[in-house]
């Protein structure tokens, strides 16, 4: 499934696979004056390809290597001779031959499936990409993952956050995230005078600070409030029911992967924090 919606110069396509008749767990590509940012999932690959048949590309933009942000990366490069795919080094090797070098839970086969391999170029942080009429700069921001990025246009305020931002309040995070991370990657996307975000799903923000401000504000606080009952000899179990509330359906369908002590052992296992030093986790 796949819905185009234009803003100004930004073309975004949401893609899901259909079923059951409807599109499940949206995914976003952006194409910007000759540049695709991300390029969906493997399911959405054929339809992707057909949406952007007339537009030129000059390359592929990758925030980071999961499967539903490289999808359709080997079918373009495929039909489109000398497109180059650029993403952060760490990124190569995914990108390269991703049934080898991601181990896909059954939930994400089924939603977003195995991506052809394609060939990719390392970029660096701090670097420009430039296109026909603008430039963008490439900023690391861990966390989601560790080879992940944003884009960020600074004469029209653009900022594609891929999966760093999308909004709303984790109530439950994958075991391999690092929440401090985000934490910080979020603040320095903070500092930048963007106008508008683009997220690798949800909606377009057109408020970047206040948005960005409150996102960090309710992480910073949570995790406070996790390393307090850790501290005070809470176990894991006791502040994931006090701070998460109860099961979530995500974690029935992830079958654990995504969760709720996931987002509290996060806070409790990563060495990147504000001088809040974590007890031993229980």
């Amino acid at each position: 499934m796949l819905e185009i919606k234009s803003y100004g110069n930004v073309t975004r396509f949401d893609l899901a696979r259909t079923l059951l008749g409807r599109g499940r767990y949206w995914t976003a590509a952006y194409a910007v004056d000759g540049m695709l940012v991300d390029t969906g999932c493997a399911h959405t690959a054929r339809e992707l390809a057909r949406a952007t048949q007339g537009t030129p590309l000059t390359c592929i933009v990758n925030t980071h290597s999961h499967e539903d942000h490289i999808g359709a990366n080997g079918l373009l490069q495929h039909q489109r001779q000398g497109l180059e795919i650029l993403a952060h080094p760490l990124a190569l090797p995914e990108l390269a031959n991703p049934c080898s070098t991601q181990s896909l839970h059954p939930y994400r086969r089924v939603f977003w499936g195995w991506p052809e391999p394609s060939q990719s170029k390392p970029i660096s942080d701090g670097a420009m990409i430039e296109t026909e009429h603008h430039r963008f700069q490439v900023i690391f921001t861990p966390g989601h993952s560790p080879d992940h990025l944003c884009l960020y246009e600074p004469t029209q305020g653009w900022l594609f956050t891929g999966d760093l931002f999308v909004g709303g309040q984790e109530r439950a995070l994958r075991a391999d995230y690092d929440i401090w991370q985000i934490i910080a990657s979020l603040k320095r996307m903070a500092a930048l005078p963007a106008t508008m975000l683009f997220p690798g799903s949800a909606r377009v923000r057109e408020n970047p600070a206040q948005e960005l401000a409150e996102k960090i504000a309710y992480l910073e606080e949570l995790g406070e409030r996790v390393l307090e009952l850790d501290r005070q000899g809470r176990r894991v179990g006791d502040i994931v029911r006090s701070l998460c509330g109860g099961p979530m359906l995500v974690e029935l369908l992830t079958l654990g992967h995504l969760s709720r002590r996931g987002l509290v052992l996060a806070y409790l296992r990563s060495p990147l924090h504000t001088g809040l030093q974590p007890e031993t986790v229980r």
